[in-house]
């Protein structure tokens, strides 16, 4: 965990034993998976509700509603500041997406593919997926596509840090999905990494997910593109990816994994993609 993050939490704990605020966040995004724990600890004396903070996977760490908030608009300036300090990016978008990942949560499971990735709960990294098999693939295939965009823009999927500030089993699983597939996405739409390529990916996640991060990204993003590149985001790329985001399936159902050798050009028609557009 980075030292800004440490900080803030730090903070928060001082103004929680400061104010007497120790409410749990979990009251005010309670799910089933805590359904079980219903009695609350009241002290008469100075109005607190007392409720302990619960493991509950591995990497979880439990936070406050006033660590959270101060953890959210922390991490939110600084990655308007920044928009490459990726701990930044994910610790905002885990300290404000609950609501939209309940609504994710609940479109994947309405749907059949969805609902086989949530109970599957696939990871991506390099001990899941073969990725030098990928290179062996036609070049037409989506996991070939894959492959190359991993290579020329020299990243790795053992990269994505795990969840840590999302309380709810379920919802943090969706979180580390949306997390691991997003270079899959870049792959599928045929955008680079470059800052045009991520705020025109980050306006079709926007749509389809509602996770303030995605909005936040494709909104002040694209404050930091270049003149040329503003051009062409305003003439081409911002339609195309308003078009791409309302129009194609949700990209969270796709079990990617499971399509690695299908025609990239087939999947991206199978979805309803538009066909994609030059990025200069």
């Amino acid at each position: 965990m980075s030292a800004k993050v440490l900080r803030l939490l730090s903070v928060g704990r001082c103004l929680t034993r400061r104010h007497g605020f120790a409410i749990n966040c979990r009251r005010f995004m309670a799910t089933d998976v805590h359904s079980d724990e219903s009695s609350d600890d009241w002290d008469p004396k100075d109005g607190r509700y007392e409720e302990p903070l619960i493991h509950l996977y591995d990497t979880h760490i439990p936070t406050t509603i006033t660590q959270k908030v101060l953890l959210s608009l922390g991490s939110g300036i600084a990655s308007i500041t920044d928009p490459y300090r990726h701990d930044m990016v994910a610790v905002f978008g885990e300290t404000t997406g609950h609501l939209a990942l309940e609504k994710l949560y609940d479109r994947m499971r309405r749907d059949s593919e969805g609902q086989q990735i949530l109970e599957d709960k696939p990871r991506i990294n390099s001990t899941t997926i073969d990725i030098e098999r990928l290179g062996t693939l036609a070049e037409t295939t989506f996991g070939r596509q894959y492959y190359n965009f991993l290579k020329n823009n020299r990243v790795t999927p053992d990269s994505r840090m795990a969840v840590k500030f999302v309380d709810d089993i379920r919802l943090a699983e969706v979180m580390q999905r949306y997390r691991e597939t997003h270079d899959m996405v870049h792959a599928l739409l045929g955008m680079p990494t470059n800052m045009l390529g991520e705020v025109v990916v980050k306006w079709v996640e926007a749509i389809q997910t509602d996770l303030p991060m995605c909005w936040l990204g494709g909104v002040f993003g694209a404050t930091r593109l270049a003149p040329k590149q503003r051009k062409n985001y305003v003439n081409t790329c911002l339609p195309w990816a308003l078009r791409c985001g309302h129009e194609s399936k949700l990209l969270m159902n796709v079990y990617y994994e499971k399509r690695f050798e299908q025609n990239v050009d087939d999947l991206r028609r199978e979805l309803n993609i538009p066909p994609i557009p030059s990025i200069s």
